[in-house]
């Protein structure tokens, strides 16, 4: 009987070592010592201490998934009298197949404060041999056994749970008191408290006591909390043209300026002039039948001059940037375009920082946003001798956001 225990031990412990799992490890072993305690079956005269100290188990776990699962486990006691007593030894052998639940993942422990803490159910049945002495005589026997337990787990590390067990045994076909002296009247029955440890196996990160297979694990919450806040940044219209954020191709159009459903500038005849600017231009400036009461006509280019050279069209920059923002990309485009219709124009491009900061830092970041605008056009074909560009240092403003973006420009001199 001990040799076939220990064979059905010693098989699962090498399938344990050769299982592999993709998503987390099933396999663990565990180990533990303590007391245990008898009850009933006990012949006039003989005594054993409460409790006794030695009792040991040794099991095989395999988790069917991340709550339930089975273990093979073998179990040693060793029976003796007390000082009172008759002297007998009685060294018990118990072979069991166990269902076990996982009632910390079922009760949701892995989503609270006690994720580090487990709990398991076990209960089941086997082979329990005994073997007898007393008062000199010796003798053996078999008997069916049936176990139920709790197992309290603290988790260590990945690979290593500190265990707690309590666990009660009730035996079939025990012919003999747990002291081998008479036969028995009754069931014998025990109680065993252990502790020890369950030792993990397997190459995944963690053990099927410690995950969540059915519902949102800790990952998936961190990744579904993740897109929704990037659902949240995409719906922003920094632009406040009407188009959010990650739909719209032309993220930092002019403020007030009618765009498609891409949130692209409308510009039909593509001259890089939006289109309601030019509708503008022409309800301001254009007039078929001047008289004399009224102002003389306006023609285009005088009016995009205006526009230019007048403020009406400025390059502008985040806070402490040098770099223009996307959409003032279009207002160089514009002086662009009309430098080279016009091959006599200059420019002077002049630097604006708001008020915050240093008066050296804000002439220095002026200056260097001048620079840059020159940078930009020189690099777009336009004559090194048709610029010149100045910083004019900080323009003082009021506190808002919005107040505080129109200081930090670049604006147009034309000569």
């Amino acid at each position: 009987m001990k040799k076939t225990l220990l064979i059905i031990i010693t098989t699962l412990t090498i399938g344990a070592l050769h299982s592999q799992e993709n998503t987390y490890n099933k396999w663990s072993i565990e180990l533990d010592a303590g007391a245990l305690k008898t009850f009933n079956l006990a012949s006039p005269g003989h005594f054993s201490p409460v409790p006794e100290f030695v009792a040991g188990n040794f099991g095989v776990r395999y988790s069917l998934n991340t709550k339930f699962g089975i273990k093979a486990d073998f179990g040693y006691q060793d029976i003796n009298n007390d000082d009172n007593s008759i002297e007998f030894e009685t060294k018990y052998y118990r072979g069991s197949i166990q269902g076990v639940i996982n009632l910390g993942n079922i009760m949701g422990f892995r989503t609270t404060a006690f994720k580090n803490i487990g709990l398991l159910f076990h209960g089941g049945g086997g082979l329990s041999s005994f073997d007898y002495n007393t008062l000199g005589n010796t003798g053996d026997e078999l008997a069916v056994n049936f176990i139920l337990g709790l197992t309290p787990q603290l988790k260590l590390s990945k690979r290593v749970s500190f265990q707690v067990d309590l666990s009660y045994l009730r035996h079939l076909g025990q012919n003999f008191n747990w002291d081998g002296a008479q036969n028995v009247s009754g069931f014998g029955s025990m109680l065993t408290a252990t502790a020890g440890f369950a030792i993990n196996l397997g190459k995944n990160e963690n053990h099927a006591d410690w995950t969540i297979e059915d519902g949102a694990s800790s990952k998936q919450l961190e990744e579904l909390s993740t897109k929704i806040a990037n659902i949240e940044a995409d719906m922003i219209d920094t632009d406040q043209d009407g188009v959010a954020d990650y739909l719209d191709r032309e993220p930092n159009t002019t403020s007030g300026v009618t765009v498609n459903t891409k949130g692209v500038t409308i510009d039909n005849n593509r001259n890089g002039i939006p289109d309601e600017f030019e509708t503008a231009l022409d309800r301001k400036y254009a007039n078929d039948t001047p008289t004399a009461t009224t102002a003389p006509e306006v023609s285009y280019d005088e009016a995009i001059k205006k526009l230019l050279g007048e403020g009406y069209v400025n390059v502008y920059f985040n806070t402490a940037s040098a770099t223009p923002s996307i959409y003032s990309l279009d207002a160089i485009n514009y002086l662009i375009e009309y430098m080279k219709e016009h091959p006599e124009a200059k420019a002077e491009l002049i630097g604006f920082a708001d008020q915050r900061g240093s008066d050296s830092f804000n002439s220095s970041l002026s200056a260097r946003r001048a620079k840059k605008v020159y940078d930009i056009l020189i690099e777009s074909g336009i004559a090194a001798e048709r610029l010149s560009h100045t910083g004019n240092g900080e323009t003082a403003s009021g506190t808002s956001k919005e107040s505080l973006q129109l200081r930090r420009k670049v604006t147009f001199k034309l000569k």
